[in-house]
């Protein structure tokens, strides 16, 4: 029926359509792991988003002649918490992703603001209840930190797969788009918010 030269060509057809497979499902894992890496920065940052308006609240009543502060870190939470939706649900969309990073740069110097203006405020640096939130926000900012060097590590593994030879081919043909670094740009906003109050 099949001559070896065909049964030879089915052979080389059949390695060659799995090793495309191969190369489709390692991309297929890798932006998955991606991905969830994001969900551990997503459901960070969401705790973060939650302690900010208690944080406003508390120092509201001491900082009343700072509207403007709070109200801008108020902002800044809300444009940040829509970017992290943005963001979360499509994680490997370059463009949610830097809009995200932009939000947060924005929420970083806004707290910043916020916590160096109550420290002239000793009544507040007392209270317990805004040591106790300024203690959450401080651990909150740990965990971001370490999920994002999660996300990044796995970016960077998914993105070396994706941009090498002969993969690189076969990541155009499937859409498989370079994954955005969680990275902050400006060096002022690599330093978590000082949130002491001893």
């Amino acid at each position: 029926m099949f001559t070896i030269p065909v049964l030879v060509v089915l052979a080389i057809l059949a390695v060659l359509v799995l090793w495309i497979v191969g190369i489709y499902n390692g991309l297929v894992t890798l932006r998955n792991r991606f991905k969830n890496a994001f969900a551990q920065i997503d459901v960070q940052l969401k705790r973060r988003y939650d302690l900010i308006p208690n944080l406003v609240e508390t120092a509201k009543a001491y900082l009343k002649h700072e509207r403007e502060t709070l109200e801008a870190v108020i902002k800044a939470r809300n444009t940040a918490f829509a970017a992290s939706q943005a963001a979360a649900a499509n994680p490997a969309d370059g463009a949610a992703v830097k809009s995200l990073l932009s939000a947060e740069s924005g929420l970083t110097g806004a707290l910043s603001r916020l916590l160096a203006v109550s420290e002239a405020y000793p009544d507040l640096k007392a209270n317990q209840n805004m040591a106790q939130l300024t203690e959450e926000l401080t651990s909150t900012e740990n965990k971001i930190a370490f999920a994002r060097q999660a996300y990044n590590d796995a970016v960077t593994v998914y993105n070396t797969k994706r941009e090498t030879f002969p993969t690189v081919v076969l990541a155009g043909m499937f859409n498989f788009a370079a994954a955005e670094l969680f990275q902050v740009e400006a060096p002022a906003e690599r330093q978590a918010p000082k949130v002491s109050f001893g």
